[in-house]
Protein backbone atom coordinates (compact mmCIF):
# COMPACT_ATOMS: atom_id res chain seq x y z
CA UNK A 1 0.00 0.00 0.00
CA UNK A 2 2.79 2.40 0.88
CA UNK A 3 4.62 1.86 -2.43
CA UNK A 4 1.44 2.66 -4.33
CA UNK A 5 1.14 6.03 -2.60
CA UNK A 6 4.75 6.89 -3.45
CA UNK A 7 4.17 5.90 -7.07
CA UNK A 8 0.98 7.99 -7.23
CA UNK A 9 2.87 10.95 -5.77
CA UNK A 10 5.56 10.57 -8.42
CA UNK A 11 2.94 10.60 -11.17
CA UNK A 12 1.21 13.65 -9.71
CA UNK A 13 4.55 15.45 -9.42
CA UNK A 14 5.43 14.53 -13.00
CA UNK A 15 2.09 15.89 -14.18
CA UNK A 16 2.68 19.15 -12.33
CA UNK A 17 6.20 19.38 -13.75
CA UNK A 18 4.74 19.06 -17.26
CA UNK A 19 2.84 22.31 -16.71
CA UNK A 20 6.15 24.01 -17.54
CA UNK A 21 5.82 22.80 -21.11
CA UNK A 22 2.53 24.66 -21.43
CA UNK A 23 4.22 27.71 -19.96
CA UNK A 24 6.97 27.43 -22.55
CA UNK A 25 4.42 27.31 -25.34
CA UNK A 26 2.74 30.43 -24.00
CA UNK A 27 6.16 32.10 -23.64
CA UNK A 28 7.04 31.43 -27.26
CA UNK A 29 3.70 32.84 -28.35
CA UNK A 30 4.28 35.95 -26.25
CA UNK A 31 7.79 36.48 -27.63
CA UNK A 32 6.76 36.08 -31.27
CA UNK A 33 3.60 38.15 -30.80
CA UNK A 34 5.52 41.05 -29.28
CA UNK A 35 8.11 40.83 -32.04
CA UNK A 36 5.45 40.95 -34.72
CA UNK A 37 3.65 43.89 -33.13
CA UNK A 38 6.94 45.78 -32.90
CA UNK A 39 7.90 44.86 -36.46
CA UNK A 40 4.57 46.12 -37.78
CA UNK A 41 4.98 49.42 -35.92
CA UNK A 42 8.54 50.00 -37.13
CA UNK A 43 9.52 47.73 -40.05
CA UNK A 44 12.99 49.25 -40.40
CA UNK A 45 14.00 48.11 -36.89
CA UNK A 46 12.64 44.57 -37.31
CA UNK A 47 15.86 43.17 -38.80
CA UNK A 48 17.86 44.25 -35.74
CA UNK A 49 15.51 42.48 -33.33
CA UNK A 50 15.43 39.08 -35.03
CA UNK A 51 18.36 37.73 -32.99
CA UNK A 52 16.71 38.89 -29.76
CA UNK A 53 13.53 37.09 -30.76
CA UNK A 54 15.39 33.83 -31.39
CA UNK A 55 17.17 34.10 -28.03
CA UNK A 56 13.79 34.56 -26.33
CA UNK A 57 12.38 31.55 -28.14
CA UNK A 58 15.42 29.47 -27.17
CA UNK A 59 15.06 30.37 -23.48
CA UNK A 60 11.35 29.57 -23.53
CA UNK A 61 11.93 26.23 -25.19
CA UNK A 62 14.74 25.41 -22.76
CA UNK A 63 12.28 25.90 -19.90
CA UNK A 64 9.92 23.41 -21.52
CA UNK A 65 12.69 20.86 -22.05
CA UNK A 66 13.87 21.23 -18.43
CA UNK A 67 10.34 20.71 -17.11
CA UNK A 68 10.02 17.59 -19.28
CA UNK A 69 13.30 16.24 -17.90
CA UNK A 70 12.13 16.86 -14.33
CA UNK A 71 8.91 15.00 -15.13
CA UNK A 72 10.89 12.05 -16.49
CA UNK A 73 13.10 12.03 -13.42
CA UNK A 74 10.07 12.03 -11.15
CA UNK A 75 8.45 9.20 -13.02
CA UNK A 76 11.38 6.86 -13.42
CA UNK A 77 14.01 7.79 -10.80
CA UNK A 78 11.79 8.15 -7.74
Amino acid sequence: MEGDIVQMGAYIGAGLACLGMGGAAMGVGQVVGNYLSGALRNPSAAAGQTATMFIGIAFSEALGIFSFLVALLLMFAV
